[in-house]
């Protein structure tokens, strides 16, 4: 479980190509990020994969289809980005503050959707809310709606 994480952070280090990914919209940047919490434990499980199709199609109104196909273009470019920050500004662009809520609430359902809690999980979101401007206490309200559904 550790050992493929640091083989994947070992070829980001050493990868001297020049490519720069593109910025990706806020939909695909939702679903990245959607992913990158569900990897976050080691762990990437059927439970999660069907959470994060639900999220993504009830989201932006997507057959399951598209939501997978959604889905499986934001596996690619998770894998390959360095960085958390490029999904959290693109969404932080295109989501009103007021909004946010909803956001946070889906991150909680995928990182909850396997049965339980982890650390990276906690530590992923903790980072995103921080880098979206929602406090602590408004990313816990959120996880609470999550499990109280």
């Amino acid at each position: 479980m550790i050992i493929p994480m640091i083989e994947q952070l070992l070829r980001r280090i050493t990868d001297s190509s020049d490519q720069r990914l593109p910025e990706p919209d806020s939909r695909l940047a939702l679903a990245a990020l959607l992913v990158r919490v569900a990897r976050a434990d080691g762990q990437y499980s059927e439970q999660e994969i069907a959470r994060i199709d639900r999220v993504l199609a009830r989201r932006h109104g997507l057959s399951p289809e598209d939501a997978a196909a959604l889905r499986h273009q934001a596996e690619q470019l998770e894998a390959q980005a360095p960085d958390t920050v490029r999904f959290t500004r693109a969404l932080k662009d295109a989501v009103p503050m007021e909004d946010r809520d909803a956001l946070m609430q889906a991150l909680w359902a995928v990182a909850l959707a396997d049965g339980g809690r982890d650390a990276h999980e906690d530590q992923l979101i903790r980072l995103v809310s921080s880098l979206m401007g929602i406090t602590d206490q408004e990313s816990a309200l959120a996880r609470q709606k999550v499990q109280q559904d």
